[in-house]
């Protein structure tokens, strides 16, 4: 037996679907608007996951520019057929509207880690595509998205059967199933003679759960098991929240364990919130005298540690990334290039050449990584020369494009003058570090402290009880707090007015937006957590 203790895949790890090849697991989760594209981890024991890979190629032409903030690559779902994995997926580009106008893809390898090919769309329903292999046949899940004035927006779960070859649709789409609350994230299990459907119900937030539907027939009628497989909305006092989008695989021995997303919020004074983003978790199943599934330990609560029978951990060891730009690194809407994002024109550097600012959709020039717990600590050495206010470059805490805080080297008036544009540039300027938050609609710079722009030095943050705290590094390592405490809990899903699916990061960016030619070099960008 192996202990895990949940969450497996920490930080922005959400919609997690989980597939066994072989003494192998493998989770695929959303990505949105970041690259790389569909992330996959790997496990021999459900406890210890590895970065193994991505859906490279999954956005046709490379590019999410223009993509709305949680907008993007939504709830992949991935596959074995036996010989090679599938995964579809939703591209989704817009947020918020009734339409939603998404595009879905397949795309298949032979390896996780390999070549994907090329993704051809099919059948768009709506989002949350899954794929079901089912004696040769291939089946299309998906939620159903009626946009129309006085429809039901989440118009229930639809079936299509597709063609192996060709991915055309065979035959007629059946609704398998509607319900009164919201339900999406179909996932199909075939079981001693029960079709069992199983949806995450209720919306992604403290609503979540995983509900349950069978029938004998894969086109239905389905129906509901009476109680939900698994949720956390009716007690807030649970470590583990928002448990729900599930899926159901049966391990070598014949038992079952469901994967699932979750959340670990922090109490403020405007409610929980979750600013790791959502997670991926595991509970082990069993089966009742019924033939429902069930959370092996009782109710529907999910559990942070489980006991599962699994193969001893590998002690092979992954290789680290040849790419200094690869995992863990991640970029908004395109994949990092050499023409913003060099870390070989200076050996032990990042090179990056200030494009558009942060609030961008389209070319933002900016690196980050995951934050996966409460307590988290960046720090990087920066190196640049800005001449006008319109470049700067430095350290950010980031949600999106309205919710960040960012500590950038940039250049100012001379103390005391008017910001009155470049008129004092003639008389020299200062150079600054400038400590800027973003809040919807709202931005506010709440320091600005003068630096030496001889020699790079050192600039961070401590994140901790939901606070961010800014530094600088000084002569024998001392650091000299810039700025105020700022509220770390406003980059999260649950802040603001908008609908947010991704999780905190923390990174380094630069700006030009006059000329985008400046560059700024950076060195020791180390972030621990924990």
């Amino acid at each position: 037996m192996t202990l895990l203790h949940n969450p497996v895949i920490r930080g922005f790890a959400p919609d997690p679907s989980m597939v066994r090849v072989g003494d192998w697991y493998y989770v695929a989760t959303s990505s949105f608007e970041w690259f790389p594209t569909i992330p996959l981890h790997r496990s021999r024991d459900l406890a210890h996951w590895e970065y193994a890979g991505h859906v490279e190629g999954a956005v046709p032409g490379d590019s999410l520019a223009g993509v709305p903030d949680s907008g993007g690559i939504w709830a992949p779902s991935l596959s074995w057929d036996g010989e090679r994995f599938w995964v579809v997926y939703s591209i989704v580009r817009s947020v918020g509207t009734p339409y939603f106008d998404t595009d879905t893809y397949v795309a298949t390898a032979t390896e996780a880690a390999g070549e994907w090919t090329a993704p051809r769309r099919i059948a768009s329903h709506g989002f949350d595509p899954a794929l079901f292999h089912d004696g040769g046949r291939l089946w299309l899940l998906n939620l159903q998205n009626d946009h129309r004035p006085g429809g039901r927006r989440f118009a229930g779960i639809v079936l299509t059967e597709l063609d192996r070859e060709t991915l055309a649709p065979v035959g007629d789409t059946h609704l398998l199933l509607q319900h009164e609350r919201l339900v999406e994230g179909p996932k199909l299990v075939h079981k001693d003679g029960w079709y069992h459907l199983v949806l995450a119900e209720g919306g992604t937030g403290f609503e979540h759960g995983v509900l349950v539907a069978r029938s004998r027939e894969i086109t239905g009628p389905y129906e509901l098991d009476s109680q939900p497989l698994l949720t956390s909305r009716d007690d807030p006092s649970l470590p583990l929240q928002k448990a729900g989008h599930g899926e159901l695989v049966q391990l070598p021995d014949g038992s079952w364990v469901l994967s699932h997303l979750t959340a670990r919020p922090l109490n403020t004074p405007n409610g929980p919130r979750c600013p790791l983003g959502r997670e991926t978790a595991i509970q082990a199943v069993t089966w009742d005298a019924e033939g429902w599934p069930r959370l092996r330990h009782g109710g529907p609560h999910p559990s942070i540690e489980v006991d599962v029978s699994t193969h001893p951990r590998s002690s092979e060891q992954p290789a680290p990334s040849a790419d200094p730009l690869g995992w863990p690194w991640s970029t908004l809407r395109a994949a990092p290039d050499p023409s913003w994002a060099d870390a070989a024109a200076r050996p032990g550097w990042i090179r990056l050449r200030g494009r558009h600012g942060p609030e961008s959709w389209w070319a933002h020039s900016l690196l980050a990584q995951r934050i996966t717990e409460h307590r988290a600590e960046a720090q990087v050495t920066v190196e640049a020369r800005p001449t006008t206010f319109t470049q700067a470059a430095g350290l950010v805490l980031w949600y999106n494009t309205e919710s960040y805080l960012a500590l950038d080297l940039t250049w100012a008036e001379p103390e005391g003058e008017e910001q009155r544009g470049q008129q004092w540039r003639d008389r020299g300027g200062r150079t600054v570090l400038s400590l800027v938050e973003r809040d919807e609609g709202s931005t506010r710079q709440v320091a600005v402290v003068d630096v030496p722009t001889e020699s790079a030095f050192t600039i961070g943050v401590t994140v901790e009880d939901g606070v961010a705290r800014f530094w600088s590094l000084g002569a024998h390592g001392v650091r000299t707090p810039v700025g105020p405490e700022l509220d770390f809990t406003r980059l999260s899903d649950d802040h603001g007015s908008k609908l947010r699916f991704t999780g905190a990061m923390a990174g380094i960016h630069a700006v030009d937006l006059v000329g985008a030619a400046f560059t700024a070099d950076f060195t020791g960008f180390r972030l621990s957590c924990g």
